[in-house]
């Protein structure tokens, strides 16, 4: 079996190698100052980001959508925020229970999406996971620079973050509600 390797898959492969890439910056080099390392994870995790919009645009643009990229883009969406989010907790920049949120969200929702596929059932990305994605991207960009502003005592990264992990389970619901119809108990 050939796999079908274009443009937009080709971006996607690139997001998911460049994941070490990054949590070497983050977690940081020896031989790297942190700020210098810092400033390298925020550009390589802005680059991965910024392949998600564009494999998303050139596969429908080319009317080049595959199985493959149905299947690798939200798995490389969900190991970039994982690995960022793991990283982050590691160097106790963020909550344990925000973590956990996150990622039982995105496991929540593939399953769901698997389920469904079984069926030949697709679920599509909403606006509202768009949204999310965007917050979770601005949160954790934030969450690696240094603190650059308060409001009410804490930094504005731990607002962005809170905002991120509601938006995640708003979301969340929003998938399986929109899915209801579809997943039914046996009668």
């Amino acid at each position: 079996m050939r796999i079908p390797v274009n443009l937009a898959n080709g971006l996607t492969i690139f997001r998911i190698l460049l994941i070490p890439v990054f949590m070497v910056f983050l977690l940081g080099l020896e031989i790297i100052p942190s700020n210098v390392s810092a400033a390298l994870a925020v550009a390589v995790f802005v680059i991965a980001a910024v392949t998600d919009t564009l494999d998303g645009y050139f596969a429908r643009s080319r009317n080049a959508v595959t199985v493959l990229g149905q299947f690798l883009d939200p798995l490389a969406d969900k190991l970039l925020i994982s690995a960022a989010l793991i990283s982050l907790l590691s160097l106790d920049r963020i909550s344990a229970w925000i973590v956990m949120v996150i990622i039982a969200r995105e496991f929540a929702v593939s399953g769901l999406r698997l389920m469904a596929a079984v069926d030949r059932v697709v679920i599509p990305a909403s606006s509202l996971g768009k949204i999310k994605t965007f917050s979770q991207i601005i949160a954790v960009t934030a969450l690696i620079l240094p603190e650059f502003g308060f409001i009410l005592g804490r930094p504005l990264s731990w607002y962005l973050i809170n905002v991120a992990a509601l938006l995640t389970i708003i979301s969340g619901i929003d998938y399986f509600v929109k899915a209801r119809e579809w997943v039914r108990a046996p009668v």
